[in-house]
């Protein structure tokens, strides 16, 4: 798909979430194109939305209001393929690009069938990431549409499903992203922070370090009015402040590259980080049980201090460490600071609410873990 580049060397999908009107598409699509910071127009025709009874797009009217952003802005438009009968309206109609959402991508039966019209076709797919964090499910969703040879294929890191998720939408889980562009490098990766972010102040963070993990570009939702988009409202830009977002990442990025630095030193950074921000979210998710066992402890007169569980604990150290080959010392370290954590939150729910007295074998494990 050939289409305007500026003369940085990113690839930009930029668009409102969803496609609302055809007037209000063709305004932030000129706004879009005025500004150098578009290659390819987004906006959603269908919107699979999780729970029934939101809004679930306009159909077939949104497909002829892209159609006329194609026409009369001069963009290359694009919109979600569900199913291959979409997929199959919209190659018909000449769309420039098709994506294949996360709820597509998880599943093989879907993406085959989509894969299967689009063979041959002078159209470009782009594949979502899987809404769960499966690499090898979205690796063999981009093998299928490679294998049916589209003009160009593409890929999307839009981010996973967590339920233990405090401060993104979507864990950005950086480490797959950079197994992906490892594993399919002939595939540009781009990184959809408005999805990982979910609101939009968290947007520039998410993005620049995608793009300096070497990601190819980014899509990002962009609406004329956020607070009145009828869908996703929270993680959309003004065209005015996505203008100024991609002008401050390509300078930003630019002069990263003049100091020199080290790629490949940098992605393993950022996949440490990665791995940094899921082990600590595990950790306050365990205190959150800790805080509830600590609860009901109090509330049925039982000893913060359970000797037998102080026991249970260490003996699991030594096949902990050898199993993951770790040093007996560093594992034993790491669990005396857990549980010291664990009996300070329990000692405060109990001075908030005493029902017994304290304990002085708390006292004596809290000074053996250096904790007192």
């Amino acid at each position: 798909m050939e289409c305007f580049r500026p003369e940085n060397s990113f690839y930009w999908i930029a668009g409102p979430c969803s496609a609302e009107s055809e007037q209000s598409l063709l305004e932030v699509a000129r706004k879009l194109k005025e500004s150098g910071y578009c290659q390819l127009f987004r906006a959603g025709a269908w919107k699979p939305r999780t729970r029934p009874g939101t809004f679930e797009g306009f159909g077939l009217r949104a497909v002829r209001w892209l159609l006329t952003v194609q026409r009369e802005i001069g963009l290359p438009v694009a919109t979600e393929a569900a199913n291959a009968e979409q997929a199959h309206i919209l190659l018909h109609h000449g769309f420039d690009a098709i994506w294949l959402g996360a709820r597509t991508t998880v599943n093989p039966f879907l993406v085959q069938e989509i894969a299967d019209v689009v063979a041959g076709a002078p159209i470009t797919v782009i594949v979502k990431n899987p809404i769960n964090a499966d690499l090898k499910l979205w690796i063999g969703a981009t093998e299928r549409i490679l294998k049916a040879s589209p003009a160009k294929v593409m890929a999307v890191h839009r981010g996973f499903q967590s339920y233990d998720e405090k401060l993104y939408r979507y864990s950005p889980r950086w480490d797959l992203a950079i197994q992906y562009m490892a594993a399919l490098p002939s595939v540009p990766l781009l990184c959809d922070p408005s999805h990982i972010a979910g609101r939009r102040d968290l947007i520039p963070e998410v993005a620049k370090k995608a793009l300096e993990l070497g990601m190819a570009g980014l899509m990002v939702e962009v609406h004329l009015n956020p607070a009145e988009a009828l869908s996703d409202s929270a993680q959309q830009l003004t065209p005015e402040a996505w203008c100024q977002l991609a002008s401050q990442l390509v300078h930003q990025l630019r002069e990263a590259q003049a100091l020199g630095h080290e790629s490949r030193l940098e992605r393993l950074r950022i996949m440490i980080d990665s791995l940094d921000d899921e082990l600590f979210t595990l950790l306050a998710r365990r205190l959150d049980y800790v805080d509830q066992i600590g609860q009901y402890k109090n509330e049925n007169n039982i000893p913060i201090f359970q000797p037998d569980r102080w026991e249970q604990l260490h003996m699991k150290r030594s096949s902990m460490a050898s199993r993951l080959n770790l040093s007996p010392e560093f594992v034993e370290s790491i669990i005396n600071a857990i549980y010291a954590e664990s009996m300070r939150r329990q000692t405060l729910i109990y001075q908030k609410s005493p029902s017994i007295p304290a304990d002085p074998r708390l006292e004596k494990a809290l000074e053996k873990l250096g904790a007192g």
